[in-house]
């Protein structure tokens, strides 16, 4: 990326919330980049881009006087992120922009229920792969994903609410409903239509093998079933239709007591873990 030659060096924009919670792994993020890469980073909210931001003719994004290189969104994935048309303008702005997006709306939007649920329908997947074989491996890890509209799935879903989750297109844990609030909102969505319907999708609940696990919570040491859930972290970036980098770069591990039905770690339904490989 090219810039005005008048214009200092380039930044990194970190996107966040009006009364961030997470500010402490945000400000060792950004004393990591400036101490071990020499960038400097900015945080801003998104009507702080829309007061202040602007986008040259080049299509360069500037904010406090300087060209910003990389957006890095810390928020802008809730409904709540967006309370007035002034943050939608500041998104707007930035897509606008030749900075980089992290992560790119495209990217954004792969992360969404409703776009999981057509990535699992039929024939999409040989749209990005050849090997058959590889498609049957990835087909056999989805669970169900249904919409509201399917009367016959959402029949069964009330009749047998266990085996279900009701999913909102949201991000973050908290969200999801089970049991008998699946029942309940399934009943009171059912003469509904359009966007209330497209605001959900029912998904088969799956359930792993509970192993039995050593917790320690305010000091004490217990026994209790728990489940645990793996994540692989992935490095990718493109220039339009050209991959330029496409790695994985580590894990996460989630592990919970079996009887939660949440797995936030932040919310406390959760603890971080490790990977042990063994013989067995």
């Amino acid at each position: 990326m090219l810039f005005p030659s008048w214009l200092p060096s380039a930044v990194v924009m970190m996107v966040v919330q009006a009364e961030e919670r997470n500010m402490y792994d945000q400000y060792w993020l950004i004393n990591h980049l400036k101490e071990s890469h020499g960038v400097m980073t900015i945080r801003k909210t998104l009507a702080q881009v829309e007061a202040e931001g602007l986008v040259l003719p080049d299509g360069t994004l500037v904010l406090d006087g300087r060209p910003v290189a990389v957006v890095y969104f810390r928020a802008g994935y809730a409904p709540t992120d967006y309370p007035s048309e002034v943050e939608w303008s500041a998104r707007l702005l930035i897509e606008q922009s030749s900075a980089i997006k992290c992560p790119s709306i495209s990217y954004h939007l792969v992360g969404t229920k409703k776009i999981q649920q057509e990535l699992a329908k039929p024939s999409v997947l040989e749209r990005f792969l050849d090997n058959e074989e590889d498609i049957a491996k990835l087909r056999k890890c989805f669970a169900g994903l249904w919409s509201l509209d399917n009367e016959e799935i959402v029949k069964s879903a009330i009749e047998k609410p266990d085996l279900f989750v009701l999913k909102p297109q949201r991000e973050g844990g908290g969200n999801n409903l089970y049991g008998h609030d699946l029942r309940e909102t399934l009943i009171r969505l059912k003469n509904e239509q359009g966007e209330a319907l497209a605001a959900y999708i029912l998904m088969q609940r799956i359930f792993p093998r509970a192993s039995l696990t050593q917790l320690v919570q305010g000091g004490v040491c217990f026994e209790e079933l728990s489940i645990s859930e793996l994540g692989i972290f992935g490095s990718y970036l493109r220039n339009k239709d050209k991959v330029v980098i496409n790695n994985q770069c580590g894990y996460l591990m989630r592990t919970k007591v079996s009887s939660s039905n949440e797995g936030g770690v932040a919310a406390g339904f959760a603890v971080l873990d490790s990977i042990l490989l063994t013989d067995e």
